[in-house]
């Protein structure tokens, strides 16, 4: 357990997440904490943020909209789930988790749409949180442009102390210069937000029970409410719309290609590659333009990855190159591997130290050993082969027989001549040779050649022959 986490856990400290909205704005009839940036939804940023402040059982997630897709997206967090069956705002949310969040001291409160906030953040918000000693701690932020958030009034200028939330379409005519905003994430201690919940009233125009209000009830108890401002910006904002949406993409992936940088990673015109959140790359590896780097991919270092390579959830080991326009999901490549150009490795490829798949070669299901090679025009799907065996081009494992799935072994130094059809179940043992052009159906024992193919006819004249039968009559 981190510092942090044995800090929060003594002082039990939970978090609950707004996650319950439907993102009307959106136009989608997706949840809105579901739709992605970085290659994964919105409320799974907000969660890895919060599991390094807490650990995941003192998290709560409010669902409500399609609650049952939003459980299962993110049901490997291991965070539990509170159910707002009708949303009726955020401080009926929290109503909806009062149950959940008695026995905790604090809870921080963040929004799962808010996908940029930073863990560094949320840990200077609890620290803030205690070292006032307040009731309610604000996490504000002062964009350059505030229409539209409501805005933060200090007591004094400089003052920790807050004195109001404003509404936009409330604010006075000396307040319209107000910048600093309400981001809607919260630190409270538990028992004075729980004895003032019920006090909420929903007298606006959606009639809702807003969290925000607790600012004014507390201040009018005498507890004492603070705010804090973030150091980005960016950090607090949302997504209301597909534009903000792509907006935070471009900032996470900016920040994403630039971390990688700073690492060691040399990659070339950043903005044309898509590169998500989760995807790990050594030193000394070179990222070419307009490449994918998808998923949990992890690929390590003195690599090349060439332009228009899309590769997704798989891990590459040490000098590989990756020439154009390839395709890689869902496997794995071994130290120097050579892949390429248009090759395609499908779920479950396994290709082999110094091992060569060259170009419009596709596997499936494939394990390649040390040194092996094919190098062209190949389908090679739940298949076997061995060290340092060639595979000729054009050659295929039919491995689908319409009904069944069967595995083709290709044992160790085999030659494997073009254009050979390997007919599944078969096993070809060590060192045998497959001539060009065969149809294997059979077992080839070690050593051996095998010939599957018809008897060559030649019939002298033949061409000659058939053009005076097709000359017409005169």
């Amino acid at each position: 357990m981190s510092e942090e986490r044995a800090k929060a856990a003594d002082l039990k400290l939970a978090v609950v997440i707004m996650a319950a909205g439907k993102g009307t704005r959106l136009k989608s009839r997706r949840p809105k904490v579901l739709h992605e940036i970085g290659g994964k939804p919105l409320l799974s940023h907000v969660i890895a943020a919060a599991s390094r402040i807490v650990a995941p059982a003192d998290i709560f997630a409010v669902v409500g909209h399609q609650a049952a897709t939003v459980r299962s997206a993110v049901a490997d967090t291991g965070v539990h789930f509170v159910e707002q069956t009708e949303q009726r705002g955020t401080g009926h949310a929290i109503q909806c988790a009062r149950p959940s969040i008695a026995g905790y001291e604090n809870i921080l409160v963040l929004s799962g749409d808010v996908p940029l906030i930073r863990p560094e953040t949320l840990q200077q918000l609890w620290q803030f949180h205690q070292a006032q000693q307040a009731a309610m701690t604000i996490l504000t932020a002062a964009p350059e442009d505030p229409t539209g958030y409501g805005r933060v009034l200090r007591k004094a200028p400089g003052s920790p102390e807050v004195e109001a939330i404003i509404e936009q379409k409330a604010l006075t005519p000396d307040q319209q210069s107000l910048r600093e905003i309400n981001s809607g994430i919260y630190a409270f201690k538990t028992a004075p937000l729980l004895a003032h919940l019920d006090r909420l009233t929903a007298n606006n125009a959606h009639g809702e029970l807003y969290l925000t209000d607790m600012a004014g009830l507390l201040g009018a108890a005498g507890e004492r409410v603070v705010a804090i401002e973030a150091a980005e910006t960016t950090e607090v904002l949302g997504a209301n719309t597909i534009a903000e949406l792509v907006a935070l993409d471009a900032t996470l992936r900016a920040a994403t290609a630039n971390r990688l940088m700073a690492s060691g990673v040399t990659i070339f015109r950043p903005d044309t590659c898509v590169i998500d959140a989760d995807v790990e790359i050594a030193p000394d590896t070179v990222i070419e333009p307009f490449v994918q780097l998808l998923g949990r991919t992890r690929i390590g270092s003195d690599c090349r990855i060439r332009s228009y390579s899309v590769i997704e959830n798989c891990t590459l080991g040490d000098r590989i190159l990756l020439r154009q326009s390839c395709i890689l999901a869902e496997s794995t490549v071994a130290d120097g591997a050579r892949i390429g150009p248009f090759a395609h490795l499908r779920p479950g490829s396994d290709i082999g130290e110094d091992a060569h798949v060259g170009n419009f070669v596709e596997t499936k299901k494939a394990r390649l050993g040390k040194g092996a090679k094919a190098n062209h025009l190949t389908y090679l799907g739940d298949a076997e082969v061995g060290e340092g065996t060639n595979i000729g081009a054009g050659v295929i494992t039919c491995n689908y027989d319409g009904v069944h799935k069967h595995k083709t072994q290709i044992g160790k130094g085999v030659f494997v001549g073009s254009d050979s059809t390997l007919v599944a179940p078969v096993s070809i043992e060590d060192g045998a040779y497959i001539g060009a052009g065969s149809c294997i159906t059979k077992d080839v024992p070690s050593g051996a050649l095998a010939v599957g193919r018809a008897r060559q006819v030649t019939m002298e004249g033949w061409v000659a022959a058939r053009r005076a039968r097709q000359q017409p009559p005169r």
